[in-house]
């Protein structure tokens, strides 16, 4: 899922491109994207865009009648943009077009599942209601950081995560904060100490800040097209089985559903594993609680798995 470099990537695109320009037409090819249809989307055709804004992950655009359209991209929406308007929508990944005289942004989504959310508002008041109401990581000082991560009692994967307590922050960048703070991800809030919170409000607007700069000079004059949770710079997040750039040891990870937690055990666990879901479940006390014990497992498991017999001649 596009997170906050992202956003403020594509944003920083769309005001080369989109801002200050008429937007001629709105084509949908997917009706399920638009979830409000107060004010309706023909409303906004003919009127000019005069704001972008980043709200969490979604993307707003202003425009000059005090309305605006909210984008939602969820977890496989991108945005592409064309140079010349009317651009074809192709396929059943294609979702959305927005022309406007100077070119054409396109929306599209991978894969079966649609989600990404297209949402119609009616006044900057109502604009409101789509702000889950995080704390702004690159703004907030180290009191409010500490009062938003303190407020409730979870793991340190999941506050960062949750929208209601820090704007802007998913999986991806959340596993690199974790590990240049050098924190595990299931630690509680609540068992934090000063120095550590301390250590982590650094580490979020370190890292946060870093990859901003690192997408925009990416990107350059052009528009960003390789928006990917996954990128070779990285420190953990998307390295399982590779050695941690800081200190050698093998990035580990926890499955959960569809996503996943990357973290090293050296720098981030004292050393010791976090039960992974699936094979904790099913090994229960025999779960290795060392790297080395997980190496001596998976050596002991391919050495009792039999080889296919050699293929008849």
């Amino acid at each position: 899922m596009p997170e906050l470099p992202d956003i403020t990537t594509y944003l920083a695109a769309l005001e080369k491109r989109a801002l200050g320009h008429v937007l001629d037409r709105v084509r949908l090819n997917n009706p399920f994207l638009l979830r409000t249809v107060s004010p309706p989307l023909k409303s906004f055709e003919g009127h000019r865009v005069t704001a972008l804004r980043r709200i969490g992950k979604r993307i707003a655009f202003g425009f000059e009648h005090d309305a605006w359209l909210v984008l939602h991209l969820m977890i496989a929406g991108r945005l592409h943009w064309h140079e010349s308007p009317g651009a074809r929508l192709a396929g059943r990944a294609a979702l959305a077009a927005f022309d406007f005289v100077c070119g054409c942004l396109v929306l599209t989504e991978a894969g079966t599942t649609r989600r990404a959310a297209l949402h119609a508002v009616s006044s900057t008041t109502a604009l409101a209601t789509h702000d889950p109401g995080g704390i702004e990581p690159l703004e907030a000082s180290l009191a409010a950081f500490t009062a938003a991560l303190t407020r409730e009692s979870h793991t340190l994967k999941r506050a960062l995560t949750d929208p209601h307590l820090f704007s802007g922050i998913g999986n991806a960048y959340a596993d690199e904060i974790l590990h240049a703070a050098r924190l595990s991800p299931v630690q509680l809030t609540r068992h934090l100490t000063p120095a550590d919170i301390a250590r982590l409000h650094a580490a979020t607007r370190d890292t946060l800040t870093l990859w901003t700069r690192r997408l925009l000079e990416e990107c350059g004059d052009g528009f960003p097209d390789k928006v990917t949770a996954f990128r070779p710079g990285m420190a953990a997040h998307g390295r399982f089985g590779k050695p941690c750039p800081a200190c050698g040891a093998t990035i580990q990870r926890i499955r959960y559903a569809a996503n996943e937690t990357n973290y090293c055990p050296a720098c981030q666990t004292g050393g010791k594993l976090l039960a992974d879901r699936a094979l904790s479940r099913l090994l229960k006390d025999d779960w290795p609680r060392t790297p080395e014990a997980l190496e001596e497992l998976t050596l002991r498991l391919a050495a009792a798995t039999p080889t296919a017999p050699p293929p008849a001649s």
